[in-house]
């Protein structure tokens, strides 16, 4: 069994593997459409015109990172393109990663000397936007190819460049590669959205704290995978592209604030006692304040505002260390668990970070695949997720057995497991209808004592108690209320007959050969509380005692106790609690003694 528990990681690791290794070719083609071009960059200048910047390039910065000159207008050239292969007639198309920008015109300079321009603002980008997001700008026909094409940008954040990732190739080619994308970003939503439905319909279930902090993951993931794909941009195509990439940015923040929460709830308690809760708080404050500040200022600081969004996804990097650290040395049974379904989208998370410290080259790999990523994520937390309850069903349960056990424990005599006298009248007081009791007194107890020895005595109360469980029917209480006293309850109609009860307890197997008897009080009547509890049980009492006066190994029945009569009227009948007066010894029935 152990082994198999051992195993479990590894199989789910080799299955996120696996699904990264068919969808990560499929994400990343869309790079690998066409040419890739090399561009330079230079600011826009008064006085400046497309043309003499496509024919007599100056200025321009081919070596530089392009963020490195801010918020501004740009130029942006392109090298000589490179001569590409096939019919003149295909369609030829440029694409580059979409970023934030308030105008955009593509100015092409064909090899006669023409030029022609494409232009768009952020709110008719929707037309050129492709999965990725990718821009993919068709360039209008010509008798001749084209030679260089030269961005004209105005209002770039250029947060992490003004032109990204920019190809030239076949059109048809990127729409089929749109096609593909769209078929992995439809089954990622869709698998995130029915693990959300799943466990919404089963949190009132279960109710596990986990389960809507684990939808509110999903939420954010799913508004992530929309807005960082671009699907969004082309489900609603009057969406301003620079309000998509706030919606981004905002559902990024989002996973990440609902992930310091979820990583709170999804492990033990001792995980996070101390510093780490604490710095779950940190940690959640500072992604909080600057994701909220992008949201409502950008564009303005919008430099500043994504250096501090960038801080506070490295604070949570530490953090989810951190977390993963304290887990392993605490021994926590969900460790694997989180570290298999978050391993993957932290490590490329890491990635960002350093393309965004400029350590790095920006691909575009490391967008799709956060995306990607972040759905094998949904379906491998979610297994996690059942995991985790499925460990907290069964503490649960075992929890509520041990308090099974203990109550068991607290109701029953230890030395005959029969009920104890407060369990016993637990059970009786409430029961409907007439009911019989009957008390069992052992006959000469303390003589069997002297004679067998207390170890003795015992064992005769042990075979006493069973002799007397055997006999009664499944619906009777049986419980030892004293010493060597028992009592039995049952309804009138289904009590044992006592004289047949004697001989049995007679005729059972003791200790040394020893014939043991017993005398028997009987009394019926209502047992509807604790006034009539008080009463039938005075009445058995007084016929016990009348037994043992009359030569023992005997049953006395008591008087019986009339129930009350029923309402009438408008009022509640008021039964009146009556004193017991003894008229002789009741009934009693010889034994055989």
């Amino acid at each position: 069994m152990d082994h198999m528990k051992g195993a479990w990681p590894i199989t789910i690791g080799a299955l996120l593997l696996a699904v990264l290794a068919v969808l990560w070719p499929l994400a990343d083609a869309q790079a690998q459409v066409g040419q890739s071009l090399t561009t330079c960059i230079r600011p826009i200048r008064a006085g400046d015109d497309a043309r003499t910047q496509l024919t007599r390039p100056r200025g321009f910065d081919c070596t530089g990172d392009q963020s490195a000159y801010g918020v501004g207008d740009f130029w942006v050239l392109s090298q000589p393109l490179p001569p590409l292969s096939g019919d003149l007639r295909d369609r030829l198309a440029v694409s580059f990663a979409s970023t934030w920008q308030d105008a955009t015109a593509l100015h092409i300079l064909y090899a006669d000397g023409k030029i022609r321009t494409v232009a768009f603002t952020s709110a008719t980008t929707a037309p050129y936007l492709l999965l990725g997001p990718m821009i993919a700008v068709p360039l209008p026909h010509e008798g001749t190819r084209p030679v260089r094409i030269l961005w004209e940008a105005h209002g770039a954040a250029n947060m992490r460049g003004v032109v990204r990732g920019a190809r030239i190739g076949i059109h048809a080619d990127m729409l089929a590669v749109e096609s593909s994308l769209g078929l992995i970003y439809g089954v990622i939503i869709g698998v995130v959205v029915g693990l959300a439905v799943y466990n919404m319909a089963l949190w009132p279930a279960l109710r596990q704290p986990l389960q809507p902090v684990y939808c509110l993951l999903l939420f954010f993931i799913t508004g992530y995978t929309l807005s960082s794909s671009g699907l969004i941009g082309q489900w609603l195509p009057w969406l301003d592209n620079n309000e998509r990439h706030r919606w981004n940015a905002i559902m990024l923040g989002g996973v990440a604030m609902t992930l310091v929460i979820f990583s709170r709830h999804f492990f033990e308690r001792k995980v996070f006692a101390g510093w780490l809760d604490r710095m779950a708080v940190i940690c959640f404050i500072l992604i909080a304040i600057p994701n909220i500040a992008f949201a409502l200022l950008a564009p303005r600081w919008i430099i500043a505002l994504d250096q501090a969004v960038l801080m506070g996804f490295m604070v949570l990097l530490v953090f989810l260390i951190a977390v993963l650290a304290r887990a392993w040395r605490r021994r926590s049974n969900f460790l694997w668990a989180f570290a298999i379904a978050w391993g993957t989208p932290i490590g490329l998370a890491m990635f960002r970070v350093l393309n965004a410290l400029h350590l790095i080259e920006w691909r575009p790999w490391i967008d799709q695949s956060t995306v990607l990523s972040m759905g094998v994520e949904a379906l491998i937390a979610s297994l996690g997720v059942a995991y985790r309850i499925y460990l907290l069903s069964r503490e649960r349960d075992l929890a509520r057995a041990d308090e099974r056990v203990a109550r068991r424990l607290a109701d029953t005599d230890p030395l005959t497991g029969l009920f104890n006298r407060r369990a016993f009248l637990e059970q009786a007081i409430g029961r409907s209808g007439p009911q019989t009791l009957i008390l069992a007194d052992i006959d000469h107890f303390k003589r069997i004592n002297d004679t067998l020895g207390h170890d003795g005595g015992d064992e005769v109360l042990r075979i006493f108690a069973r002799t007397l469980g055997e006999a009664v029917g499944l619906d009777m209480l049986v419980a030892r209320i004293g010493g060597e006293e028992f009592a039995l309850l049952a309804d009138a109609e289904r009590a044992p007959d006592p004289e047949t009860l004697l001989v049995r307890l007679r005729g059972t197997s003791y200790p040394s050969g020893l014939t043991v008897t017993a005398s028997f009080g009987l009394c019926t009547g209502p047992i509807a509380d604790e006034s009539d509890w008080r009463l039938l049980y005075r009445e058995a009492d007084q016929a016990l005692f009348a037994a043992k006066d009359g030569g023992r190994d005997r049953a006395c029945w008591g008087v019986p106790i009339p129930l009350a009569p029923p309402p009438s009227g408008l009022l509640p009948a008021i039964r009146p609690h009556r004193k017991t007066v003894r008229k002789g010894r009741g009934l009693c029935a010889n034994g055989g003694s």
